[in-house]
């Protein structure tokens, strides 16, 4: 068999060193399979730091090239991706915004003090006509988050009027402010993190609460998916008891998922976004890999409550990484650098998510730009790509495609007392029948072979992202140090060996 990885556009070949060990892949091409939701590569918008401004929106009258006030550079970036939902005002921010300061003349909106996030400040320059115009031009659904916290019922169903009504006064309103025909609420959460940042209320309480507001929650013309706020990855029995409410079934079509990767697993000390040692690279894998068990645990709760995937799904609306913030900045702004472990983390998930694609209706990522697990990185004028974006560009062919079975046998990452798969699989069968497979190797210094030829392809054509370091990244200096390259390999429909080398992320198409 021959195998060539091109290393390169310029056709430089990539030489991998020695490998450690050889995995098998077992696929069944005739088994039932369950479609990818494209929403699974949802994005995250919160008014967090530098995301909304100087991230997203400089203004209209702004030095940085821009359309309507959204700089040109990042908006590009994102249309690339293919974006399909975008979560917006928060997070945590979205219990402190009151929608009516966001709308009218730029010059008539009241300056507020964000003060869930550092008490920065809050312009509302970013509000309901930009955040709906950037998803509309973007071509990305909208997954809207009412304020329950601070807010009321009525203040809710008044923002869904003003957004979705044809006729009435705030219908009017909206077309005095400058948008005629009414926007579209896909999806629809009410209240965040209720346990925590969103008014430590008790899962019952929150329950009656949900009823409450989703009973006045209602849209012209199509409604939305309607997501309660559930648990996180330490207390799934939040979710167990809001679904124990007599009207809940019949108020929601969903329940959402928190789970962040800390390298210690500390919140104290979380763990440093580059320069950390490999004992943190190897907790960092181990603690992600938990979330297959966490959508397990969920799954679950789903059936125990009679609530069958085909209609009540499970949204992981908050997940990624979540390091130490860089003491020069100021904290809450949650800016931190993306490495190859980000980039490694998220092939991880996007892995498991797809595996467990009968129940994962919809993911969002943490978050878009300038925070926690960014696409992007921004500083004044300059825009950089993190591996992240990398790894979501490259599993584009992954979105609406049909999840493939597989059984995989990997060999193990080890280092103290840390035992995980080293390799990481998913495959699956796209519009046109073509198989698709993703691969990433979570080792930190060891290469690995693939045994695809359970798939019957000869070839093997696609790209691969690889760091030199364990915490190789880019920078404003540097924008190109972690990028995709082609990566091609030729073998025979029984004898098709993938190389894989540590902390990479391979897709390929097999034909």
């Amino acid at each position: 068999m021959k195998n060539r990885i091109a290393a390169s556009l310029a056709g430089l070949l990539f030489c991998m060193g020695s490998a450690a060990a050889q995995a098998t892949l077992d696929v069944d091409l005739d088994a039932p399979t369950h479609t990818i939701a494209p929403e699974i590569y949802g994005q995250f918008l919160e008014h967090v730091g530098t995301q909304p401004y100087g991230g997203i929106w400089v203004g209209p009258d702004s030095d940085i090239p821009n359309t309507d006030g959204i700089r040109d550079d990042v908006f590009d970036a994102l249309k690339a991706l293919d974006v399909p939902v975008v979560r917006w005002p928060g997070g945590c921010f979205a219990d402190l915004y009151h929608w009516r300061d966001g709308i009218g003349p730029q010059a008539d909106r009241p300056a507020r003090v964000n003060m869930v996030w550092g008490g920065t400040p809050e312009s509302n320059e970013f509000g309901t006509h930009e955040f709906f115009n950037f998803a509309e031009r973007l071509g990305a659904k909208t997954y809207l988050n009412l304020n329950l916290g601070t807010g009321t019922a009525k203040e809710g169903a008044d923002w869904l009027e003003y957004i979705t009504a044809e006729t009435g006064d705030r219908a009017e309103e909206r077309r005095a402010n400058g948008r005629d025909t009414p926007w579209t609420v896909d999806y629809l959460s009410i209240g965040n993190e209720t346990w925590g940042c969103g008014g430590a209320i008790t899962a019952g309480a929150y329950a009656d609460l949900y009823a409450q507001f989703a009973s006045f929650a209602k849209t012209a013309g199509d409604q939305p998916v309607r997501i309660i706020s559930g648990a996180h990855d330490a207390n799934p029995e939040y979710a167990d008891t809001i679904l124990e409410h007599p009207y809940i079934a019949d108020l929601a079509e969903g329940i959402s998922l928190h789970v962040y990767t800390l390298p210690t697993g500390n919140w104290g000390k979380k763990g440093a976004a580059t320069g950390f040692p490999e004992a943190e690279w190897a907790s960092t894998m181990k603690r992600t890999l938990r979330m297959a068990d966490v959508i397990e645990e969920q799954k679950a709760i789903l059936e125990k409550h009679d609530l069958p995937a085909e209609t009540f799904g499970l949204y992981v609306d908050e997940w990624g990484m979540w390091v130490d913030q860089d003491e020069a900045t100021d904290p809450p702004a949650l800016y931190q650098q993306g490495s190859i472990r980000d980039a490694i983390v998220a092939g991880l998930n996007l892995n498991l998510f797809h595996a467990h694609a009968d129940v994962v209706k919809m993911t969002n990522i943490a978050q878009m730009v300038n925070v926690l697990q960014a696409m992007i990185l921004t500083d004044g004028p300059d825009m950089v790509l993190t591996p992240t974006y990398h790894v979501f560009d490259m599993y584009q062919p992954f979105m609406g495609a049909e999840a493939l079975e597989m059984n995989l046998q990997s060999p193990d990452y080890v280092f103290g007392d840390v035992t995980v798969p080293a390799i990481s699989a998913s495959a699956a069968r796209t519009e046109d029948g073509r198989i698709v497979l993703a691969l990433v190797n979570a080792s930190a210094h060891d290469d690995h072979l693939v045994d695809a030829s359970a798939f019957g392809a000869s070839k093997a054509t696609g790209r691969i992202l690889q760091g030199e370091e364990m915490d190789s990244h880019n920078t404003f200096d540097a924008p190109d140090r972690v990028q995709p390259a082609p990566y091609i390999v030729d073998g025979t429909a029984d004898d098709l060996v993938l190389s894989i080398p540590a902390r990479s992320v391979v897709v390929v198409t097999l034909d």
